[in-house]
């Protein structure tokens, strides 16, 4: 898969486009992708999607903004899993937000990506103030293929659904939106060492995004480690009051009989199932008997769930 960040630098193919965010890359939007690369094949063409970074919402309202579900990099990495060819990133700013309908359609779809089938979902806007719509893509001639919703036992499968399963501790729920369990991706970083102290080391992954769609403690799995399986484990995620003051949320993860150094390596932690929420606790020692206790419903858990 090629990643492009420049319209000059569009691939010299005839494509079929999926626009949109895909923020979390759930089962309403895997459902686009598979749909697109169906849908390139049987037309002779290349499979491209078209994605926004930031959102528009973080754009022009950064403190109202949802949580991400995936950052950009999760993003590509489940595009590529799905078999597309080309993404296009599209920075989103000011002046790509100014773009007319027109001049998205002519100037970017037909000059510079040579789109010949459109495919976005059925409540898809696009054009400064949100004025194009799928009436505006038929008109100009493309072919236009809408993504109906995706129901899920009688919900709908939405970034936002996901979103308040998250916030209330409803991994099951999550992953059945999904497709997956819920995970956050990052690359393991150096940490403060207390955990250690505490005899828990842990791995700290860095996360792209200050502000994550839940907070607590979880059993957890980490991808990325040993070949062909995933590592279980224990993970706080949130600000450590016990032991910072306006702390930055922090992902870190205490792996159940593991040893070796893997700072610096990309891993993808898998979030399982909730254990509690976020405490602060008036001593380490009190915090080392709850991190304690964590480990150990983790371990029942996987017992329960290998």
């Amino acid at each position: 898969m090629q990643v492009f960040r420049h319209f000059h630098q569009a691939a010299h193919h005839p494509l079929a486009v999926a626009i949109g965010n895909f923020d979390g890359v759930h089962l309403g939007h895997q459902a686009l992708l598979r749909r697109l690369i169906e849908v390139a094949s049987a037309q002779g063409l290349k499979s491209a999607v078209m994605t926004f970074e930031p959102h528009p919402r973080e754009f022009f309202a950064p403190d109202k903004a949802p949580a991400r579900l995936t950052s950009l990099r999760e993003k590509l990495e489940l595009f590529a899993e799905a078999g597309v060819d080309y993404v296009y990133v599209c920075h989103f700013n000011r002046r790509f937000a100014a773009i007319t309908v027109e001049a998205f359609m002519q100037d970017i779809l037909r000059n510079a990506l040579d789109a010949r089938t459109i495919l976005v979902g059925e409540d898809f806007r696009f054009g400064a103030g949100r004025q194009g719509s799928m009436e505006d893509f038929a008109r100009a001639g493309f072919n236009l293929q809408s993504q109906p919703q995706v129901n899920l036992d009688g919900k709908r499968v939405s970034s936002t659904a996901i979103r308040e399963a998250l916030a209330k501790g409803q991994l099951d729920e999550a992953a059945r939106l999904l497709g997956r369990p819920y995970s956050i991706s990052g690359k393991v970083v150096h940490g403060d060492k207390l955990a250690r102290e505490l005899g828990y080391p842990t791995a700290n992954i860095h996360m792209l995004h200050d502000r994550p769609p839940l907070f607590g403690i979880y059993a957890v799995k980490l991808e990325g480690l040993a070949e062909g399986g995933d590592w279980p484990g224990v993970a706080s995620l949130g600000v450590r009051p016990t032991v910072k003051q306006d702390g930055k949320p922090t992902l870190e993860a205490h792996l159940f009989d593991f040893s070796g150094d893997i700072y610096g390596r990309h891993v993808r932690v898998k979030f399982m199932h909730k254990i509690r929420d976020e405490m602060k606790f008036d001593s380490l020692e009190t915090l080392k008997y709850w991190i304690a206790r964590d480990a150990e419903m983790a371990r029942e858990y996987f017992r329960a769930n290998p």
